[in-house]
């Protein structure tokens, strides 16, 4: 057995809730593995939930739009107009106090970037810079669910499949070892885009402070 989250959107000032759930879990790194430790997840949490529809947000999701939206199939637009993944821009924006930003992982696959040896050699992470802009690592997930939800809202054709759920996984995801997850980055984005605020959120980097995390 194992415990993983669950993001459920929810439509008040939280705009996400983490549900821990418990659940079967089967070992091994194949995506078929992963895929049976995603039902096992979904089936445990929907006996307790049966009204709530719920994704998995990952590249080992069994839905085509779970898969999309994963950090490392989404694609965020750079001021230069490249494109690169949200999860190599988020590794490659990382300043630490020996080292970085990385930019060169803007051009390498989004698994390369995360397991790029430099963002864990050079020493305690500081803040983060991406496109002219810095960003503090106050809050922790301040700056990812900033870059996710703003790549995010230019896929309407996703946005309007996202919003019809109300609660997401990501398999991959432990809380135990990870700050970031794109599952609950999605359930803020619904739960922004349903109560109205979503537009008020993404205006500038202050306003987004305001919205989501109350400062």
């Amino acid at each position: 057995m194992a415990i993983r989250p669950v993001f459920v959107v929810s439509l008040d000032s939280q705009y996400c809730i983490q549900e821990n759930i418990e659940f079967e879990y089967f070992n091994g790194f194949s995506d078929q593995q992963k895929k049976r430790c995603i039902r096992s997840l979904h089936q445990s949490y929907q006996k307790k939930h049966p009204e709530k529809r719920v994704l998995e947000i990952s590249s080992k999701s069994e839905e085509e739009l779970g898969i999309k939206l994963s950090a490392f199939q989404l694609m965020t637009t750079l001021q230069n107009g490249k494109k690169c993944s949200v999860e190599s821009a988020f590794q490659a924006s990382k300043i630490f106090e020996n080292g970085g930003p990385y930019l060169d992982l803007l051009e390498v696959s989004p698994k390369a970037a995360k397991k790029e040896d430099r963002l864990k050699n050079s020493g305690k992470l500081l803040s983060f810079s991406f496109d002219g802009q810095i960003f503090p690592i106050e809050p922790k997930t301040y700056f990812y669910h900033w870059l996710y939800i703003h790549t995010l809202h230019t896929y309407p054709e996703l946005t309007e499949s996202l919003i019809h759920y109300d609660a997401f996984t990501d398999i991959v995801f432990n809380p135990q070892k990870s700050i970031n997850c794109q599952a609950e980055a999605a359930a803020i984005y619904v739960s922004l885009q349903k109560q109205g605020l979503l537009q008020d959120a993404l205006k500038d980097r202050e306003t987004f402070l305001k919205i989501v995390y109350h400062l």
